[in-house]
């Protein structure tokens, strides 16, 4: 927090500082003020601020003198200070050359300060080498660690050299006082002349040879109004004469000051004793003493220095000297004149300008080499030869000094298509624009740069284009991949004639598979390749390049339905194309096996998945069945008609058609046996039960093929998921077996009997008076009275029924008679079955008769059943009146002692349960002595019936 403060106080002690400085000046009318950055000038007198032009935004620097610091100068050296800063600075706006600093603002003067604009400034020599007098508190890093390379202080003392020659030879002027603090160092690292606050001009006219006339040096006058003595020539203070040979002198004290950390060789500071004792030293200067300047320049610096002015070598000479014939300062040189040069002789230079950059600093090439190469984009004709150049500085930026430096010259280039060169090289350098612009500049610029080359009707930019996309395919977000890119790509490749696009446009797709989504290529670039409308062989190897990398690669891969009914069904007749050679054909032929292998892999897997559920699910059921068709053994047979017929035969041999089904896994062709039609009539739930298993199982089995080979198991693990329907299926079949394990079986109870008192009846008279009648029945079964045998029968019901509710509430009283020859039998029975049925009957043989009821009851769908005898009788009516109607009497059978051949069983169950009750309140017989003894029915003789009737 404290450091905070601080720089929050020195931010307003800058600012209040600026404002106040020039504050009432009119130079702040057209420039805004801000921060100080630096000084210069004599004494660094004035102070440097960075500035923005109101009305354009340019960037500018502003110069302020405050005149407050002379305040503690007597009058006369305040007033020659002050004169010489005016003099200076306008002196400095009438000249105009690249070697001096340029001046966009003149000088204007207010009651506390003068100032003026210049071009955007970095610093100072003076600041540079170590000389922060007036400059900001703290110094800022930026100059603080500035360190000048070798070819920054080669140009710069050339360019001061090329400045002053200007000065001599055209303007016939002498500088007069060159230092390092009227050296400027602009934006882009350019050495720029300043300081002409005594300079003295030729006094003569321009035709004839230039005179100069010096003043003497007045020790009584502030150092601050006169030459600085360490860098004035001996000549000025000796013998007060004055030539252009002074400022060589002054340029060689510079030369050694430079390469000895800014410390000169004399070091008199005002006093002129001082300095004359320097010269006379200076006179007998030793090599060792200028042991810190380099030996290229070490002999022309001596020369220099000389206190002979015409031993010294002029500015013309010293700019020609081998020092400066460095590669890098040459460079340099030649970029300050490019625009004195014609495009033959830029494109040269542009060519092997990559050899140079790579020994150059990376300062340099952002402040001095790429402001000069971006210059040129105003040429279209040299962007082809330029760019690359920019592009290589680029892959050297960070980041910030891309966006910065490079990207705001780079926009207006991405918008230009012709020449061609040019979208070509942004082409190949789009991992360089793509990592380091931002997204929104991406979106903006960069990438409808891609899109109008994709676009172009140009054979050699769509290839180009085609080529280099899937280097960065990966870099381009999915969206815009997805909705820009592809389809452009598809639209070239269905469109074009051209077959060398084509097969590009496909392999291009086939690189970018991998930065693509699986449902993405399934449902875009699969379908788009059946659009193609050539069937060259080059295009076909591309299409199965496409499907031979969705098919193998693991982040892809194509479904089993697609390969079935699309993929395979195309490639099929591409096969047999006639273009195809053998090694073509042989690709083609190994991708469609490797497709087929993987569908029958999958299907197989799922088959046995399927198969091996609906096995469990039949051993389940057919255990149960084994299990209630052991109980009920017994009493099945004994409704099994004698029409019943086991499976037919098929007398002949097996056809080839059953030998083919029967090598397909499917059993045969034999038809399946059909229960007999007389266990279904007889309403036996046994051999219902036993039918619905069949035809269920028969229908829910599918036809598989299992395949048996000895690597291969038939439940084996599956490979592939279920769908959700045949998970909910199995959740539910398993749901079900599991609570048909757990049910335990039905128990029966014995109905209790209810009692009733015995009414006497006059049965005589209710046989030979009443009429046959059919009671009326609902259900499924009707009333019916037959007649069989060519002899009519009666059959008659008790006058009571019994009416039992099913499963689906019907109710049903039958009557029927059935006879064979001359003998007839009456029954009355009704069972409840699968539909839940009652009834009651009556049935009489051998001339006796009995009256009773019978109910079945029984349960199919797996459970349990109980069916029998209800034991609920009726009252034993008083028959003693009818002994002597119809003859003698007969002695009487018990029902229970009739025999086997006279008994009918009225009971059953198909599902294993027992059988209670009895007929006319008698207990029932035992259900296993039955089914020993159970023989067929005996027809009844027609005297038998006539003995019952009388």
């Amino acid at each position: 927090m404290e450091m905070l403060k601080k720089l929050q106080s020195t931010v307003q002690s800058t600012v209040s500082s600026a404002a106040s400085s020039v504050l009432g000046n009119p130079v702040t009318r057209e420039f805004e003020i801000r921060n100080h950055v630096a000084s210069g000038g004599p004494g660094c007198l004035w102070k440097i601020y960075n500035g923005i032009k109101k009305t354009t935004k340019q960037e500018v620097s502003v110069f302020v003198c405050e005149k407050r610091q002379f305040e503690r100068m007597n009058r006369r050296d305040r007033d020659a200070v002050i004169e010489a800063m005016k003099r200076g600075v306008t002196q400095l706006t009438r000249l105009r050359h690249p070697r001096l600093l340029t001046v966009q603002h003149p000088l204007e003067e207010s009651r506390d300060s003068l100032a003026f604009a210049t071009e955007p400034v970095f610093a100072s020599l003076a600041n540079v080498l170590g000389n922060y007098e007036n400059m900001p508190t703290p110094v800022p890093a930026a100059i603080k660690d500035h360190q000048l390379y070798e070819v920054e202080i080669k140009y710069g003392l050339l360019q001061v050299t090329e400045g002053l020659a200007f000065l001599h030879n055209d303007v016939k002027m002498v500088h007069g006082n060159l230092t390092p603090e009227v050296i400027i160092l602009n934006k882009n690292g350019a050495w720029k002349v300043a300081g002409f606050e005594f300079c003295i001009p030729s006094s003569n006219p321009p035709d004839q040879a230039a005179f100069f006339s010096a003043k003497e040096y007045d020790e009584n006058l502030t150092p601050l109004a006169q030459q600085t003595l360490n860098y004035h020539a001996p000549e000025y203070v000796l013998q007060c004469s004055c030539d252009t040979p002074g400022d060589l002198f002054s340029l060689g004290m510079l030369f050694y000051a430079i390469f000895n950390q800014g410390k000169t060789i004399m070091d008199c500071g005002s006093s002129l004793l001082t300095y004359k004792r320097n010269i006379e030293q200076l006179g007998s200067l030793r090599m060792s003493v200028l042991g810190s300047v380099p030996d290229p320049v070490r002999e022309c610096v001596k020369l220099m220095l000389n206190v002979e002015p015409t031993v010294r070598p002029d500015a013309d000479q010293m700019s020609k000297i081998p020092f400066f014939d460095d590669v890098g300062a040459m460079t340099l040189q030649y970029l300050d004149t490019l625009l004195q040069r014609d495009n033959l002789q830029k494109s040269q230079f542009f060519k092997g300008l990559p050899k140079v950059m790579s020994k150059l600093p990376k300062r340099v090439l952002l402040q001095r080499v790429l402001p000069c190469l971006t210059q040129e984009f105003v040429n279209p004709d040299m962007i082809p030869f330029v760019l690359p150049n920019v592009l290589l500085i680029s892959d050297d930026c960070s980041n910030e000094e891309y966006t910065r430096l490079v990207l705001p010259q780079l926009k207006p280039v991405f918008k230009v298509t012709e020449p061609v060169q040019i979208v070509v090289i942004l082409l190949q350098k789009m991992d360089l624009l793509l990592s380091k612009t931002p997204a929104q500049d991406v979106k903006d610029h960069v990438l409808p740069m891609v899109y109008r080359a994709m676009e172009s009707s140009m054979q050699p930019i769509q290839e180009r284009c085609l080529a280099i996309i899937p280097t960065f395919s990966s870099m381009v977000d999915f969206s815009t991949m997805k909705h820009s890119i592809i389809p452009r790509i598809k639209t070239m490749c269905l469109q074009t004639s051209s077959l060398s696009v084509r097969v590009n446009c496909l392999v291009c797709l086939g690189k970018m598979l991998e930065s693509l989504d699986k449902w993405f290529v399934l449902d875009e670039i699969l379908p788009m390749l059946q659009e193609i409308p050539s069937r060259e062989p080059a295009v076909l190897m591309g299409m199965l390049g496409i499907y031979k990398m969705t098919l193998e690669h693991k982040k892809l891969g194509i479904p089993r339905d697609v390969l079935a009914t699309k993929v395979l069904p195309f490639l099929l007749p591409i096969v047999i194309d006639n273009g195809l050679n053998l090694k073509q054909f042989n690709a083609f032929m190994s991708v469609i096996k490797e497709m087929v292998r993987q569908v029958e892999q999958e299907q197989r897997t799922k088959l046995e998945q399927l198969h091996s559920m609906q096995e469990e699910q039949q051993r389940s059921s057919l255990a149960f069945t084994q299990v209630s068709s052991d109980d009920n053994k017994g009493t099945n047979s004994m409704f099994a008609g004698g029409g019943g017929g086991g499976e037919q035969q098929n007398g002949g041999s097996d056809s080839m058609m059953d030998k083919i089904w029967s090598s397909f896994g499917l059993g045969g062709s034999k038809p399946v046996a059909k229960e007999p039609v007389a266990a279904s009539m007889s309403g036996s739930p046994a051999a219902s039960m036993r039918s619905s298993s069949s035809s269920l199982v028969d229908r829910e089995e599918p036809a598989v093929s299992l395949d048996m080979s000895p690597g291969r198991m038939p439940n084996q693990p599956a490979k592939v998921n279920l769908t959700l329907e045949e998970k909910q299926r199995l959740a539910r079949d398993q749901e079900q077996q599991r609570r048909l394990k757990t049910q335990g079986p039905i128990a029966p109870q014995a109905a209790k009997p209810t009692s009733s008192s015995p009414k006497p009846r006059d049965l005589s008279k209710t046989l030979l008076d009443s009429k046959p009648m059919v009671p009326p029945s609902t259900g499924m079964m009707g009333s019916s009275q037959g007649m069989m045998g060519g002899s009519t029968c009666w059959s008659m019901m008790g006058s009571t029924t019994t009416t039992s509710m099913g499963m689906m509430g019907m109710t049903s009283t039958s009557s029927g008679m059935m006879g064979s020859g001359p003998t007839q039998s009456m029954m009355g029975m009704s069972s409840q079955g699968m539909m839940g049925m009652s009834s009651q009957g009556m049935m009489g043989t051998g001339g006796q008769g009995m009256m009773g009821k019978m109910g079945n009851q029984g349960m199919i769908g797996g459970t349990t059943g109980a069916s029998g005898f209800q034991g609920q009788t009726q009252a034993k009516p008083d028959l003693s009146s009818l002994d002597n109607l119809f003859g003698p009497p007969k002695q009487k059978v018990p029902m229970g002692q009739m025999t086997s051949s006279q008994q009918q069983p009225m009971g059953f169950s198909p599902l294993g349960g027992t059988n209670t009750g009895g007929m006319g309140g008698w207990p029932p017989p035992d259900i296993s002595q039955q089914q020993q003894q159970q023989k067929p029915a005996q027809n009844l003789s027609r005297g038998d019936i006539m003995d019952f009737l009388g």
